[in-house]
């Protein structure tokens, strides 16, 4: 299990659940269910760290819950 943030968010447009990760810019998946959007993301976040390494990016350290003022 990640320990990056994730936002999960009901989309009317897409008509499915959204799960984001902010601190990994465009790290995002889909589902028909929170659940599903849920479990999608991790996956995502394994692949687009694996990208970032192979490419020489850096990866951000999850910082846990982000707190906006």
């Amino acid at each position: 299990m990640s320990r990056y943030e994730i936002i999960i968010y009901w989309s009317d447009e897409d008509d499915s659940f959204i799960a984001e990760v902010p601190e990994l810019p465009g790290c995002a998946a889909d589902g028909c269910t929170y659940q599903e959007a849920l479990s999608n993301i991790e996956i995502i976040i394994a692949e687009w760290i694996d990208t970032a390494k192979e490419s020489g990016r850096a990866v951000a350290q999850p910082k846990g819950r982000l707190i906006f003022a």
